[in-house]
């Protein structure tokens, strides 16, 4: 296997749309055989990024770099044929799936042996098959997204910029969709840049994560490392870190933290100054609780009395909102919930880990 090199570099890339400016990147790369997660919020940029990147946005000012080589007018055809766009909308033409899945060949003179072979083959990948001449006005949203993904890959690009391409889908067919096209990926080798606001589809398809906030990149890294080690207070939300606090230190011993939150004390690892004011988050699914006092019998060091304050079912969990001299938030199991029989009013001991809860620096 090819030693991954950058495909794919931004330098100093800026974007004004209506006299805004609504993007600006002093520095991306994407890896060969990397997939990026692009996430956000919407208004974000991330879609005027993804078009900037295949030339359909004027940039202001910038560099795009293609293995290394700068893209100017000259080569501009030659780059976009190096890549594929799938976009929210499939945006079909209104002919037979086979030849939607064709066309990209067809334009690039291919022969068409070469085109059956190809169209067959990404018609198979992505389990339309059954669909070759149904015409793509009769399609489902999945199905004219599947024969959207077997557009793209049928002429083989170099890398793939997906945007939000299975916001319009039920969760059962974005699931479905989103391991075929992983596999797809993995198969053919190829780049891949999705923009996406759903944590799920980022964690499931990304080596690596991207957060975009008002058209900056605000953090990058591996799904664990920004899920669970946001640098501000943005991605922290964004992650689902629902608990997040501002606090002081108050004592700093051998990498343990001792923190004041409202008029509770919090204990966490890692170093710091008396005095210094941080912000505290935990991710709800770390929050464990009890009926019983747990502090003799569990390795947490913060332990708490709380009243609960409101239940709400959340997917497969509950989240349980507490009360606890602060505000927290737990995400429980229905299980659990019946296990433990909380409801509303109940007083309930609420632990987390001083390993669970992670800390930055204000300002």
């Amino acid at each position: 296997m090819k030693e991954p090199c950058t495909v794919l570099e931004v330098k100093d890339l800026r974007v004004r749309r209506g006299g805004v400016e609504t993007i600006h990147i002093p520095s991306f790369q994407v890896a060969s055989q990397e997939s990026v997660a692009l996430v956000g919020p919407n208004g974000s940029g991330k879609s005027s990024f993804l078009l900037s990147l295949a030339c359909l946005l004027k940039a202001e000012t910038g560099q795009i770099f293609f293995k290394g080589e700068p893209v100017n007018r000259s080569g501009l055809t030659a780059y976009r044929r190096k890549l594929a766009m799938v976009f929210q909308e499939p945006l079909l033409f209104d002919t037979t799936v086979y030849n939607n899945v064709a066309t990209g060949l067809t334009f690039r003179g291919v022969s068409a042996r070469e085109i059956k072979q190809q169209v067959e083959a990404c018609l198979e990948q992505f389990r339309i098959a059954h669909l070759a001449e149904r015409s793509a006005q009769k399609l489902s949203g999945g199905e004219a997204q599947r024969t959207s993904l077997a557009r793209a890959f049928a002429t083989k690009p170099e890398f793939i910029l997906l945007d939000e391409p299975f916001a319009a889908l039920d969760p059962p067919t974005r699931r479905t969709l989103m391991d075929d096209l992983a596999l797809a990926l993995r198969e053919s080798g190829t780049a891949a840049i999705m923009s996406t606001h759903d944590q799920l589809d980022a964690l499931s398809f990304a080596d690596r994560m991207v957060v975009m906030h008002q058209g900056n990149i605000v953090q990058s890294g591996t799904t664990t490392e920004v899920m669970n080690r946001p640098v501000n207070e943005f991605v922290a939300t964004f992650v689902g870190m629902e608990n997040v606090f501002n606090g002081s230190i108050i004592t700093a011993e051998q990498g343990l933290l001792t923190l004041s939150i409202g008029k509770e004390v919090v204990h966490l690892l890692g170093d710091g100054l008396p005095g210094e004011r941080v912000t505290l988050c935990i991710h709800p699914e770390h929050v464990m609780l009890s009926t019983h006092n747990p502090e003799s019998q569990v390795s947490a060091r913060n332990v708490f009395l709380c009243k609960i304050v409101r239940i709400i079912p959340f997917g497969l969990y509950h989240k349980v909102y507490l009360e606890c001299g602060f505000s927290l938030v737990a995400a429980v199991t229905a299980q659990a919930l019946s296990e433990l029989d909380l409801k509303i009013s109940d007083m309930v001991y609420v632990m987390f880990k001083a390993a669970a809860v992670h800390f930055f620096r204000k300002g």
